[in-house]
């Protein structure tokens, strides 16, 4: 792990080179159906999700590893710096598209993978924005939230750019209801 702004901000900039040049590559590869194209983008960046959702509930929410420990220090200082060496994502990246050609044509490995690590940009830039920025619109204000309450609840809301996993798996935070008299007493 490291801390420092630099690796930080170069992990995004490689990954988010990646991802274009995947992407591209997939493109100009592809000399199928555009809409099996973009049903692959759109399989890559509903698989990112679930990566998200999966790394944060089990890997930086699980036992003692160099990750959960960097994790416990993004929860002690979430507008730190703790990121991965910053060229692992892409180094894993490369690997899973190269191990997605085994099983598919190259044009869609390159979709895939690319949709993945776009996943994976937007999934950091979103999260530094969440930490960093107060939003004013409302919709932004809930989706930010939603993440806020993860630091004070850590067993609920794992989903950082989506709560679709947590609403499947049944780890969205409900929170106390008030009983509707009581509700109606406090809007009078």
């Amino acid at each position: 792990m490291s801390s420092t702004r630099l690796n930080y901000w170069l992990e995004f900039a490689f990954t988010g080179g990646l991802a274009i040049a995947l992407l591209g590559t997939g493109v100009e590869r592809h000399r199928g159906s555009w809409f099996a194209a973009f049903a692959t983008v759109l399989a890559g960046l509903v698989a990112f999700s679930f990566i998200e959702y999966l790394f944060h509930r089990w890997i930086f929410h699980g036992p003692d590893s160099m990750y959960r420990r960097g994790h416990d220090a993004h929860h002690l200082d979430p507008r730190g710096y703790d990121a991965l060496p910053f060229f692992l994502p892409s180094a894993i990246l490369i690997g899973l598209t190269l191990a997605f050609a085994v099983f598919m044509p190259m044009s869609h490995a390159c979709l895939l993978g690319g949709a993945i690590a776009f996943g994976y940009v937007g999934y950091g830039l979103s999260h530094f924005a969440i930490h960093a920025m107060r939003f004013r619109q409302p919709w932004l204000r809930r989706w930010a939230a939603s993440h806020h309450i993860h630091h004070h609840h850590e067993d609920a809301n794992f989903g950082v750019t989506t709560p679709l996993w947590d609403h499947l798996l049944g780890t969205r935070y409900q929170g106390r209801r008030r009983p509707p008299a009581a509700r109606d007493r406090a809007d009078n």
